[in-house]
């Protein structure tokens, strides 16, 4: 930190002024303690400029929180050097993090965050929520953090617009709702992803799928085929379709589509595209629809989008059977089966004319390969499905499965038991596999492991 801002932020000597209204510093409690710094803090330096040039700065932080320190034993409270550390970690988090919330970010074992008002706060570890003892002064506290989330990333959030979504510097994927609708106050929701993304070695120590498995989806990637990946809320989609992206030969051109960015794809050729919400006066929103549409003007390889939940599945399919071959995207569904009603559903959110006869048509044609992605209860996540489209029979779209997880109870600890297995069926895409040089091994279709 440079010399002149050490001398400007010195505290001064004598009693520390209070903001107009607060009880004097030994009869606050903690919270207003921690506020009665931060406020002598704003008031001596340019909080905003430190934050922008020296918020990485592990020097100037130790340096700051000397005089955080100096400003807290002027408050007169009797505090243990213990608490006293610990309050002043907790100012330099509202200055420089998310107050509160910068202990759990820094937890590599919490997956999602879940603010439910300023009272309470819960995580998931290990697939388990807990209830954590981190609260918030007030809404008002809370409001603050909402709002240096969504500037970060240029949004807004307001009672005129009262959802949206949004990222943190890590990558994290963030949806928050303030009142009227969320009736008791405001509610962020975070979904934390991996510094270093899990890799498909990885996915195979947890478990999540075989080793068979595994080879089957890498041929599938390389030889081009489409490939959706379908699963609940929190049952690994993203994570699987990351995985995937990485089988992509560095030499193509990738374009990715997100409401919200969160893939982390690790080629050097790669433009990503991302949706922009309506501005104060509801207008200049780009949605998935569009950004599909103009991603075929920009001469890409692969087409990978984030997740498919509306009117732009159509544009999507459209795009796969036009020989943008090798795209990936994900989508919400139970199974595979429900996955193919939900695609034939948000077609017709597209264009509510089309026959669905025709859609069945476009789905059969485009989709190769539905992944379907699972989180059991014991918040372990398996791939439970690879399913092969193989045309249509009548109005029905025709599938049959290449490789299943079966489920068989609770071992004594908990855990889920279960096997994976190969139904035995040679899919059609073997010939695929094939002419791109990627002979399918048809031993990898015949195993079977217990886990």
């Amino acid at each position: 930190m440079p010399e002149a801002v050490i001398r400007m932020i010195q505290p001064t000597r004598g009693p520390v002024s209070e903001p107009r209204g607060s009880r004097s510093a030994s009869a606050t409690t903690q919270h207003d303690l921690k506020s009665a710094v931060h406020h002598e803090l704003i008031k001596r330096l340019d909080l905003e400029k430190l934050a922008g040039e020296h918020g990485a700065d592990g020097q100037g932080r130790a340096q700051l929180m000397g005089v955080i320190q100096q400003l807290i034993a002027e408050q007169g409270m009797p505090l243990s050097t213990a608490d006293r550390d610990r309050l002043g970690q907790e100012v330099l988090d509202e200055l420089f993090g998310l107050g509160p919330l910068e202990p759990l970010l820094q937890d590599p074992a919490v997956n999602d965050i879940l603010v439910n008002t300023h009272r309470t706060v819960y995580v998931e570890r290990r697939g388990v929520l807990e209830k954590t003892g981190v609260v918030f002064k007030d809404n008002a506290h809370l409001m603050h953090i909402i709002d240096k989330i969504v500037s970060a990333v240029g949004r807004r959030v307001d009672e005129s617009s009262p959802l949206v979504d949004a990222r943190l510097r890590d990558g994290s994927r963030v949806n928050i709702v303030i009142p009227p609708l969320a009736v008791d106050g405001p509610i962020v929701s975070i979904r934390r992803f991996p510094t270093s993304p899990l890799t498909a070695d990885d996915l195979l120590s947890k478990g999540a799928m075989t080793p068979q498995m595994l080879s089957v989806l890498k041929g599938a990637v390389q030889a081009r085929l489409n490939i959706v990946v379908a699963g609940g809320t929190g049952a690994g989609k993203t994570t699987l379709l990351n995985v995937l992206s990485g089988f992509i030969s560095p030499h193509e051109r990738i374009v990715t589509i997100e409401d919200s960015a969160e893939l982390q794809v690790k080629q050097e050729h790669v433009v990503r595209l991302e949706c922009r919400p309506a501005n104060v006066e509801g207008k200049g929103a780009i949605r998935q629809r569009e950004l599909v549409i103009n991603a075929l003007r920009m001469r890409p390889d692969r087409v990978i989008l984030g997740e498919v939940r509306g009117e732009e599945a159509l544009d999507m399919l459209q795009a796969m059977n036009t020989g943008h071959d090798g795209s990936l995207t994900t989508l919400h569904a139970n199974t595979p089966r429900d996955g193919i009603s939900r695609l034939e559903t948000m077609c017709l959110m597209g264009n509510a004319s089309l026959p669905e006869k025709a859609i069945r048509q476009q789905i059969a044609s485009a989709v190769h390969l539905f992944i379907q992605a699972h989180r059991l209860s014991d918040g372990s996540r398996r791939i439970t499905h690879i399913s092969e489209i193989t045309g249509t029979s009548g109005d029905v779209v025709s599938m049959q499965d290449i490789f299943l997880f079966e489920k068989q109870g609770l071992a004594a600890n908990g855990r889920v038991r279960g096997r994976f297995y190969a139904t035995g069926i040679v899919p059609k895409f073997a010939e695929k596999l094939k002419a791109a040089g990627i002979p399918l091994d048809l031993n990898v279709l015949t195993h079977s492991v217990e886990v």
